[in-house]
């Protein structure tokens, strides 16, 4: 079985247990990185052409625009085919209830027809948000797992969590 990780993680200035607070790796990373390290999952990181603002609280308000316009940031590189893949992880922070609009620029036009999609996202309180709607909305002909929820805070140490919510899933 071949496992592909999607995903957005922001390093930086980030909201963390109530304020906002410099980290050198995003907490979805983290996550990503447990995935591939346990499970052998290739790792796509969407990476936008034009960064979002290095200041929180500027980053939050260029990504509530892009949800209102629905927007789909221009990527430096998109995933490609990935036929070859039987579980395709999308994961990302939750800004706004729903994934960065980077992670719909990424899955945007892949063929997910018979593969399993496996939601993750990190957050502050508002756990998958309508995550899990949003990406059946956009994606047809994929089975969906149970999404999972990371508190961002705690992601750096969520392994445990996170490789029993895989097992459980795939």
């Amino acid at each position: 079985m071949k496992n592909l990780v999607i995903y957005y993680s922001r390093s930086g200035e980030n909201y963390v247990n109530g304020s906002i607070t410099n980290i050198k790796k995003g907490n979805t990373e983290y996550i990503a990185e447990f995935i591939r390290d346990n499970f052998g999952a290739d790792l796509f990181k969407a990476e936008t052409v034009k960064p979002y603002a290095e200041s929180y609280m500027d980053c939050i308000r260029e990504a509530q625009k892009e949800l209102d316009t629905d927007a789909r940031p221009q990527l430096k590189e998109y995933p490609g085919d990935i036929s070859e893949y039987d579980n395709i992880f999308i994961a990302g922070p939750c800004w706004w209830g729903t994934y960065p609009m980077a992670v719909f620029s990424a899955i945007e036009g892949l063929d997910f027809t018979g593969k399993k999609v496996l939601p993750v996202m990190t957050h502050e309180g508002s756990g998958l948000g309508h995550c899990e709607k949003d990406l059946k909305d956009q994606i047809s002909g994929a089975v969906f797992a149970p999404g999972l929820a990371v508190h961002g805070a705690d992601a750096s140490r969520s392994e445990q969590k996170v490789i029993a919510w895989v097992k459980k899933n795939i």
